[in-house]
């Protein structure tokens, strides 16, 4: 039998006992080092671009953090990714009564001011601006599709009352801009009620129709406004046309009165020069000027006639005449 270093006999294991102790040290130790792996991951996480995460400590708001790795708290920090990318919606076919039969529809069919049904269909998009407030806003909407059920009913509420505001026509053509304006300014208003740091960033109509039952009766209708559009159009050119002609006219007719004019007043002005020429000569010498006009004037007024008499202003009374002109005379 074998014995220890006293001497004192050494009992045996049986050759089926295995020895557990050199496997606890071990097991012990990668424990340890799997605790301390594991806390590692627990003490990292990583934020998407398109997100922002928000931290809670102990269930309380801590901070935003943004895209990239981050390090949080083991068993403290609660990490809520917050999607913050622009989200379309297109109603009322999307969300609202996607899982009821024929809904769309129903939910598109509209009252205008005049009591006409209309299909509106329009597209919001709507974008997460303060992660913080999104997140505690409403119970259970922190997911992007409760949220969305959230603004599509809001939305379509804020639909429905303003297209009773306006006429059918007004609606399928003239004021659908409008509508859109003012359907996103209210629909944001709604939301800025709650608090709930999300923006409408746009709302644009997509399709205005009429039912089904009159839909011809409607396109005729907007056909005949089209061509109501285009003859207007046609007829604003051809009155700029009439209108450059006229122009063009006045312009021309205005010079050529303003050339009367200047040749006028230079025929007046050379009328005027001559006779202050006269009448500085009449005041240098006014006998002999008078003489030279009395001449010049009996020279034109006896120019055409064809045979003159001269009586002598001294004679008391008229005498038989001697004629000095045979021709004359005869």
């Amino acid at each position: 039998m074998p014995t220890d270093p006293f001497g004192r006999p050494q009992r045996q294991r049986p050759p089926t006992e295995i020895d557990l102790s050199r496997y606890v040290k071990p097991t012990l130790i990668g424990l340890a080092a799997l605790f301390l792996l594991l806390a590692a991951v627990r003490c990292v996480y990583t934020v998407q671009p398109n997100e922002r995460a928000v931290v809670l400590r102990f269930g309380e708001f801590q901070q935003i953090a943004g895209p990239g790795l981050h390090f949080r708290v083991p068993l403290a920090d609660t990490v809520e990714p917050v999607s913050v990318e622009v989200h379309s919606l297109r109603l009322p076919q999307e969300t609202l009564g996607a899982d009821r039969q024929g809904a769309p529809d129903a939910e598109s069919l509209m009252l205008t001011g005049e009591l006409y049904a209309a299909n509106v269909e329009w597209t919001v998009q709507w974008q997460v601006l303060e992660p913080e407030k999104y997140l505690f806003a409403f119970d259970g909407a922190a997911s992007t599709d409760e949220f969305q059920r959230i603004i599509a009913t809001t939305s379509l509420s804020v639909m429905n009352r303003l297209v009773g505001d306006y006429s059918i026509d007004e609606v399928l053509t003239a004021k659908r801009g409008e509508i859109a304006a003012e359907a996103k300014k209210a629909t944001q208003a709604v939301l800025d009620q709650y608090d709930c740091g999300v923006t409408i960033t746009a709302l644009q109509l997509q399709r205005v129709t009429a039912p089904a039952e009159v839909k011809q009766a409607f396109d005729d209708v907007v056909a005949a406004d089209q061509d109501q559009e285009r003859l207007k159009s046609e007829a604003n050119k051809e009155r700029a046309r009439l209108l450059n002609e006229s122009e063009a006219e006045r312009d021309r007719l205005v010079q050529e009165a303003q050339g009367y004019a200047d040749r006028q007043r230079a025929e007046v002005d050379g009328e005027i020069a001559a006779l202050r020429a006269r009448y500085a000569a009449y005041r240098a010498a006014p006998n002999v000027t008078r003489q030279r006009l009395y001449l010049e004037a009996m020279q034109e007024v006896l120019a055409g006639v064809a045979g003159k008499t001269i009586l002598d202003g001294d004679l008391d009374s008229p005498l038989p005449l001697l004629p000095i002109n045979p021709e004359a005379s005869r």
